[in-house]
């Protein structure tokens, strides 16, 4: 890279439950108009389009950008499950920083039916079959349980088996989820909820209850990637760089019986200590995560993977609040997917609106104090985990 890839522009939508969303492509047209807006640019300046979803026909992202307008540029359609935003980012960033494109548009959106996630496909070999192996050789047949639930419980029971932990410790994410949500207009619950509440809210499987699950949900969210010569040939703003991006897939040591490798842990440290080396950092240097808490459970294993505290070190760093305002470094300031919601395809991006909102200084109420450096995880199963170190451009390097 010769000069920095900047985020020019960011927008997103309200999330919603499924029975108050608007249709996708109404969804995607607010979030891409927002983000052109967001940087004064038109559709016509784009060169390049990422979009990205789970749920829905080939070329939705044609219909849905055809909204806006349609300039003939190529639009790319991406699906990496619960990572797919993050992918049609790293996509984006990408084709900027190779120099292909000076101005490309990645949007995510997903309207989401009511219920647990599961297969849409019966006549077929399924992705997750291998990982369904893994936890059926744990656990036998839980017809009655989601098989995500499975794996993210299952990956909980794990790491409280192997450092001793208190199950208890998870609900205490999803009640820092709520107080941080509670200042987030684009969150679905902002509810305060206590740790009683949570434990005391329907089982799902191992330490997980409802109240430590993410809901499905329905969004929309969008950004506009830049080159640095881009920017100030038009006067951008140039406040905000994606310093590293990394995406790891899964490895064989991901089925090797381990629950915590199979939920993405070890792709998760992968991406994570490449981000870290790429820009001359350490994770002791953030000051605000955005991170992948589909279930508590994954936000407390994921604090570990991605270095934010030493392995085994979690439910102390919990306990010490320094996951939280006035802690170490702020994790999920808008919530997370377990309190602003999970629109699958939308998810990435809008980890990448909050964060640059918080490095410009424009976050409001859940405002990170003197946020120079932060970070971005998302992960999907099957798999692919992709994280992003952002930087406030005129910061001090540390």
């Amino acid at each position: 890279m010769t000069s920095r890839v900047l985020v020019a522009g960011v927008g997103m939508v309200p999330f919603s439950t499924p029975s108050r969303s608007k249709p996708f492509d109404e969804l995607a047209e607010t979030a891409v108009r927002a983000a052109l807006t967001d940087c004064g640019i038109d559709l016509s300046d784009v060169q390049q389009a990422y979009a990205g979803f789970v749920f829905g026909d080939s070329t939705s992202g044609q219909h849905a950008l055809y909204r806006v307008g349609q300039t003939g540029i190529p639009i790319f359609n991406v699906n990496n499950n619960c990572s797919t935003g993050s992918s049609a980012l790293f996509l984006a960033r990408q084709a900027v920083s190779s120099g292909a494109a000076d101005c490309v548009l990645a949007f995510g959106f997903e309207q989401m039916l009511r219920g647990s996630l599961h297969s849409h496909w019966s006549d077929r070999p399924s992705p997750f079959d291998r990982f369904g192996a893994v936890v059926h050789d744990r656990f036998g047949d839980v017809p009655d349980v989601p098989v995500t639930a499975q794996f993210f419980g299952g990956a909980g029971d794990t790491w409280c088996e192997r450092y001793d932990a208190d199950p208890a410790v998870f609900a205490h994410i999803s009640v820092k989820a709520r107080r941080h949500a509670a200042n987030n207009p684009y969150a679905v619950f902002r509810e305060p909820v206590t740790v009683e509440e949570v434990l005391a809210s329907p089982h799902v499987f191992g330490p997980l209850t409802r109240l430590q699950s993410c809901p499905p949900t329905c969004g929309a969210a969008a950004a506009v990637i830049v080159s640095e010569d881009f920017a100030r040939s038009r006067g951008l703003p140039a406040d905000v760089a994606i310093t590293a991006m990394a995406m790891a897939t899964d490895t064989p040591g991901s089925f090797s019986g381990d629950l915590m490798s199979l939920v993405g842990y070890d792709m998760t440290r992968t991406a994570a200590m490449q981000v870290y080396e790429t820009a001359g950092i350490g994770p002791e240097d953030i000051q605000v995560v955005e991170l992948h808490d589909c279930f508590t459970t994954n936000e407390v294993i994921t604090y570990e993977a991605l270095g934010l505290t030493p392995e085994g070190s979690a439910e102390k760093f919990v306990a010490d609040g320094q996951n939280t305002y006035g802690g170490r470094v702020v994790t999920n300031p808008s919530g997370g997917l377990l309190s602003k919601g999970h629109p699958l395809g939308a998810t990435g991006l809008a980890q990448c609106a909050e964060l640059t909102w918080q490095l410009r200084g424009q976050a409001e109420r859940r405002q990170v104090d003197k946020a120079g450096l932060a970070l971005q995880h998302n992960i999907g199963l099957g798999g692919a985990a992709v994280v992003a170190l952002y930087e406030r451009i005129g910061r001090n390097h540390p």
